[in-house]
């Protein structure tokens, strides 16, 4: 945890879940360079009076700051959903003064000063500008956050094409702003997300389905190689077993669990409310008559009963933001042996040179590799 000291006074953040070796700030220098904006004396403070928006608040830094003015805050992303919880009530704040809305949901009517942490996904950023324009109008203040390796050129000309004129400041401390003035004389053209996309031939159950992407979702224009290789090598295991598709992304790994053994029950399990929404969707179109799913939006197993799986199926990511990390996966493996039943196995795919191995012989006690290449491993892992 850390002290986020700005004009709005100071705030004690964290990620969410907290981890006390975790060696990343709840903010960055993005954030205070946009709040510092915000009550900047030269260019005089911007009204917060009426309806804020913030989108893309990573861990609720922004909001925690501004909840003061009530602001909606619009994000992907269940974690940082609970981080902004967590930081209000550390900081005592009342927790209704932020209303929480996700990637899904509908956007405030009228937005009079629109707040955009720039996201790492370029397509999540197009998808949401398209969603919120309409509730712009001619005197809505619209600012961008990032750091300078974050925003490049395609990130200016879609808030052009989508906002309006735009421009962006110097650079602070390796962080930018973006202001950009509505044009309410643009054209009004409908978000191309989601994308759909063919499956190949090649991939065992789910070749040729229809694969459903919202946008943001990992890779959502083809399958990314490392699902492919996966999915050659999943387990087949018949009857009635409960399988998590955990971090499941457009769902085709559980959609392939699904078509293998008909009889089973698959939950689709990521943080992401757009990932959960592809999921349902590639189930729904390629699932046979019958098949038995939930799908979960979550902090990994967490909310599933422990011992209550048979088999749980995970891609991790490995990076959160822009940083490089296994946090996530060693999360993940954990929850998965918590949830899974005496006997029940975690299989993972991951780049060979992240020894997810090593993890797993540690929370498990024991890991096999299954298949490999010179780029992924398959690796499976069994609750003793």
């Amino acid at each position: 945890m850390n002290r986020l000291t700005t004009s709005q006074g100071a705030f004690e953040l964290a990620r969410f879940p907290e981890h006390p070796s975790d060696p990343f700030r709840a903010w960055d220098s993005a954030d205070e360079y946009l709040l510092r904006q915000l009550t900047d004396s030269e260019t005089g403070p911007v009204d917060l009076s009426g309806t804020v928006a913030v989108v893309g608040d990573r861990w609720g830094a922004l909001a925690t700051a501004l909840a003061a003015h009530r602001p909606v805050q619009i994000s992907d992303s269940y974690l940082a959903r609970r981080a902004t919880l967590a930081n209000l009530e550390r900081n005592g704040l009342d927790p209704d003064a932020v209303t929480l809305l996700s990637s899904r949901d509908t956007p405030p009517d009228r937005i009079d000063v629109l707040l955009v942490r720039v996201p790492k996904s370029l397509a999540f950023l197009e998808d949401q500008l398209h969603r919120i324009a309409p509730a712009l109008h001619a005197g809505t203040v619209v600012i961008g956050t990032g750091m300078v390796k974050e925003i490049h050129t395609s990130t200016l000309k879609l808030f052009e094409r989508i906002v309006g004129p735009t421009r962006t400041s110097l650079a602070v401390r390796k962080a930018r702003l973006i202001f950009a003035t509505p044009d309410l004389e643009l054209p009004r053209t409908p978000s191309p997300w989601p994308y759909r996309y063919e499956l190949p031939a090649d991939v065992g159950p789910v070749s040729g389905r229809t694969a459903v992407n919202h946008a943001g979702i990992f890779c959502a224009e083809r399958l990314d190689v490392g699902t492919r290789f996966f999915l050659k090598h999943l387990p087949t295991r018949g009857g009635s077993v409960k399988v998590a598709d955990l971090g499941c992304g457009n769902g085709v790994l559980g959609l392939s669990a699904a078509l293998a053994d008909p009889d089973a029950h698959v939950t689709f399990v990521d943080e992401s409310y757009g990932a959960v929404a592809s999921a349902e969707e590639t189930f729904r179109l390629g699932a046979p008559d019958g098949a038995k799913a939930d799908f979960l939006v979550g902090d990994g197993l967490a909310d599933l009963a422990p011992g209550s799986l048979d088999l749980v199926l995970n891609n991790p990511p490995f990076h959160s933001h822009m940083a490089t990390t296994d946090a996530t996966a060693r999360t993940m493996f954990v929850s998965a042996r918590t949830a899974l039943r005496q006997g029940g196995e975690l299989w993972v795919v991951g780049n060979r040179h992240l020894s997810y191995h090593t993890h797993l012989r540690r929370i498990f006690g024991n890991c096999t590799t299954v298949a490999g290449d010179p780029k992924f491993v398959v690796l499976r892992a069994v609750k003793r």
